[in-house]
């Protein structure tokens, strides 16, 4: 039930992005959820983090690459988890080989809920992010610094031998599916 409210959720989004498509000259993004890694865990956690997401990315002539994020997904307690936010990211490395290989840089800053972090209540959050991929699909990877993480929603890890969580997503360029005016 909580995968098709999350399938569901991305679905209007879409719906609704698809109208302002042609004023918004940017790239959307379809986000695939999809495994985390907790470095040096000794507890089992879910690192099956299945869910769905949009990312938009503004043009832009510059090195520099704005976008807006909103994902659903299944956390590391198997408890449906959302967020909302923005990034920057740099360009370290393009080429048009490879149907436009790049490697970017940054970090995405959000607001995010949790079952287990205030009972739900939002809370902010950064995190550093690398994006890999070309004109049609990529793989963004995120890390969770544990301190940080810790001091940001003022709650203590119950695995203290955990020091980071690298979160992988998969993402696809639906920009050409949606309508062109």
């Amino acid at each position: 039930m909580k995968r098709l409210n999350a399938a569901r959720l991305t679905f209007v989004a879409l719906l609704i992005s698809a109208p302002v498509s042609s004023a918004l000259a940017g790239n959307f993004n379809a986000v695939l959820n999809g495994r985390s890694i907790h470095v040096d865990a000794s507890q089992d956690w879910n690192e099956d983090n299945a869910g769905l997401g949009l990312e938009y990315q503004f043009a832009t002539e510059s090195r520099w690459k704005k976008q807006l994020i909103v994902n659903g997904f299944r956390d590391s307690n198997e408890d449906m988890s959302y967020m909302a936010g923005a990034g920057l990211h740099r360009t370290l490395y393009t080429t048009n080989r490879l149907n436009g290989f790049y490697v970017d840089a940054g970090i995405n800053a959000f607001l995010m809920t949790r079952r287990d972090v205030n009972d739900n209540r939002p809370f902010l959050g950064a995190v550093p992010s690398l994006s890999v991929g070309n004109h049609h699909m990529g793989i963004n990877l995120t890390y969770l610094p544990v301190k940080a993480v810790e001091r940001a929603i003022g709650v203590r890890m119950t695995d203290d031998t955990v020091s980071g969580i690298f979160f992988l997503q998969f993402k696809v360029d639906v920009s050409r599916l949606l309508p062109n005016d």
